[in-house]
């Protein structure tokens, strides 16, 4: 293959204020798995870089878990559509698709031998169990009259089935085939989460009003309230039994996890997860020697057992669409700029996989242009009408404000000597040394996309109107030429090489068209191959190649010399187009989209 996914840095999950968010890991402990919109994503617990996607689903898919066997992956959606896949191939071949009811499918669980399947909310029935493979009825969920929010199956013989509901009441079943058994009802508010623990001796319930109770998991019976009359401060959003089954992890609205020792009653590890709303603790998984939980900010955090205070890593990046990014070196190592839909900005060391965010208070909307000038300054532009230049060192937005503009602006590039060149809805801007310094009002077409030569010399405007707008900039002025260079439709991107002999412009009519600086911008080649409007282009290093990213969800990496010659990557990202394109070196090329997660490739020629 003439290309290779390198690493992929993918979505945060998807997650609601109040609404229990569920992790899962596989049975060898290797991979966590959670779902945003209609994607489920599986990372390595110990490098998450290393991920996968599934995007099969045609609706939002709530909840995935894992086969006991490891060797297929369950999702559930809103829609009540349960599909189980392969996780063997790449491919993730689809085995058997079901619908046991039409309501969103909130839980799911399987017996240990990997043969029944339970899951739970559903519209008009609360719950459903059945053979994966018939898809025949092996029980009936009853006894609550309110929606159920969890299930859990005691993974030892003989398999009992408990569930969790809106009622406030859990509910014990013995099976197979599963029948109720009785209603159980020590909660004041409603359960959000049921959980056996892997040896089958317990099973714990949590609810609302920040109670955890511990049963016997082969009668049912009640064995203790753990932490007292209250565990948390807050309502419990989900728990999750250490491997052992002796210790349990649990996720509170309060902002807290703990770790309880079962058998003694009693709490091991507060971890104090902030103070802000947004420190709320939504879902939490213990995986092998990893305890993991989500936060309403949809970071995920390692938390450390000796240092309940610092997590060990936090997991930040994207949950909304990425609409741009850019690339750079520091102090050695390569950098992936992001920005997405909510104003977020998020960077990737391109190595670890480690990322963060900026600090301080930045963009409060769409990010939908950035790039990196001369100071090594991120100079990014957004939908709350302001510029801002950030230092790539400190990366902190802290002590500025961003430069307010007039009018929404779209696209923005920058020159040497402070120079920045910003494309608005109908207007041009000139900045110099982060400050407006001529305007161009009302433009007899409407520019889209902007690129800077790297001498300074010259801004191509790429328009609506079908035509490059070439300008000279003459010291705080931008001064508009007579030279039209005409692409095949509504230009969409343009970028000069790094050494300045080309302008490669895509364009709404499929078309990349290369023009020759050297011969008074001529037309040098013509690129086609796209299926649908390109959207976005970017060169290598070398000058040598260039890559376009279309609606059609298809990268050219294209051969300057030879339209021939080209490399093709399908479904780049396959739930949707690509956003932006950036490269880290003359074979590592870097995609985002609008599925909210970051790619890396390796390129061979």
């Amino acid at each position: 293959m003439p290309y290779e996914i390198k690493k992929v840095f993918a979505s945060l999950p998807q997650v609601e204020r109040g609404v229990s968010k569920i992790l899962d890991g596989d049975p060898k402990g290797h991979n966590f798995l959670y779902t945003n919109r209609k994607c489920v994503m599986l990372r390595n617990i110990d490098n998450p870089a290393n991920a996968d996607i599934y995007t099969e689903h045609a609706h939002q898919v709530v909840v995935a878990k894992y086969v006991p066997s490891r060797f297929y992956i369950t999702p559930g959606d809103v829609s009540g559509k349960l599909r189980i896949w392969d996780t063997t191939q790449k491919e993730h071949i689809l085995k058997y698709e079901y619908q046991p009811f039409a309501g969103k499918i909130k839980d799911v669980a399987w017996t240990k031998d990997s043969k029944r399947i339970a899951v739970v909310e559903g519209r008009e029935k609360f719950g459903a169990v059945f053979l994966w493979d018939t898809g025949s009825s092996v029980g009936e969920i009853t006894g609550h009259n309110k929606a159920i929010n969890s299930v859990d199956i005691k993974q030892t013989r003989p398999y009992q089935l408990a569930t969790a509901s809106d009622d406030n009441c859990a509910a014990f079943f013995e099976g197979p085939p599963f029948k109720f058994k009785f209603t159980i009802c020590d909660h004041g508010r409603f359960v959000s989460c049921v959980r056996f623990s892997p040896d089958g001796n317990r099973f714990a319930t949590a609810s609302a009003n920040g109670q955890i109770f511990i049963y016997d998991g082969k009668t049912g019976e009640k064995v203790c309230a753990l932490g007292g009359s209250k565990a948390h401060d807050g309502g419990f959003y989900a728990i999750s039994w250490s491997p052992d089954s002796s210790h349990l992890l649990s996720a509170s609205g309060d902002k807290t996890s703990k770790i309880w020792d079962v058998g003694a009653n009693s709490v091991v590890s507060t971890f104090n997860m902030g103070s802000n709303m947004l420190d709320q603790q939504l879902g939490c998984l213990w995986q092998k020697d990893h305890l993991i939980s989500i936060s309403l900010s949809e970071y995920n955090n390692y938390l450390d057992k000796n240092n309940p205070n610092k997590p060990l890593r936090v997991i930040k990046g994207h949950s909304k669409s990425i609409q741009c990014l850019t690339v750079h070196k520091n102090s050695g190592k390569s950098y992936i700029y992001s920005g997405s839909h909510d104003g977020h900005i998020n960077y990737w060391d391109s190595e670890t996989g480690e990322n963060d965010s900026f600090a301080g208070k930045g963009h409060t909307n769409q990010v939908s242009s950035m790039t990196v000038d001369e100071a090594d300054q991120l100079v990014s532009c957004s939908m709350d009408d302001t510029v801002h230049y950030t230092n790539l060192i400190q990366r902190d937005y802290s002590g500025q404000s961003g430069v307010k503009l007039d009018i929404q602006p779209k696209c923005v590039a920058i020159g040497p000597g402070g120079n920045a060149v910003v494309v608005c809805i109908g207007q041009m801007v000139l900045m110099k040394d982060q400050k407006k310094c001529f305007t161009i009002d009302d433009p007899s077409y409407e520019p889209e996309v902007v690129a800077v030569h790297p001498s300074g010399s010259t801004a191509a405007m790429g328009g609506a109107d079908g035509n490059v707008h070439l300008y000279s900039l003459q010291g705080t002025t931008l001064k508009h030429e007579d030279k039209l260079l005409r692409a095949k439709g509504r230009v969409t991107d343009l970028a000069y090489s790094y050494d300045g002999a080309f302008l490669a412009v895509c364009d709404a009519g499929k078309v990349v068209t290369v023009f020759s600086i050297a011969d008074s911008y001529s037309e040098n080649n013509v690129f086609c191959g796209h299926h649908a409007k390109i959207v976005c282009i970017a060169w290598s290093p070398h000058n040598e190649h260039f890559a376009s990213g279309g609606m059609d969800m298809i990268v050219y990496v294209w051969t300057l010399s030879d339209p021939e010659t080209r490399v093709k990557i399908q479904d780049t990202h396959r739930l949707h187009h690509v956003s932006s394109l950036a490269w880290l070196g003359e074979h590592i090329l870097v995609t985002s989209s609008h599925d909210s997660s970051v790619k890396e490739w390796t390129i061979s020629y």
